[in-house]
């Protein structure tokens, strides 16, 4: 399974252009051999806890779903003439039922 790291909104790196000896530099992006840099090769591995695996699976749920332009819409406005009313109540439990999602 591949995924995909995103930034999060930090700088990119200049990364190599494909396919010209990626797999022959080291972490500092200079040339090397693996016996010079001491890489063994396919040995890396990641895994990932139960939370991020939840949230992947999260994130995964949402991402086709369409955005409903028109309701958008009456937030905005809603938000813009000072009519929209905030339920802590109805915040404090979508957190708690988040929270336990996360711990499962």
């Amino acid at each position: 399974m591949n995924t995909t790291i995103s930034n999060n909104g930090l700088p990119m790196l200049p990364q190599p252009p494909s396919g010209q000896g990626s797999s022959t530099q080291n972490a500092t992006g200079t040339a090397g051999t693996e016996a010079a840099s001491g890489a063994t090769g396919g040995d890396d591995r990641v895994q990932l806890t139960d939370s991020a695996k939840a949230m992947q699976e999260a994130a995964r749920t949402h991402s086709g779903a369409e955005v409903d332009t028109k309701k958008v819409e009456q937030l905005r406005q809603a938000l813009a003439n000072g009519s929209y009313k905030v339920d802590p109540s109805r915040i404090a439990d979508r957190m708690l039922s988040l929270e336990s999602q996360l711990k499962s």
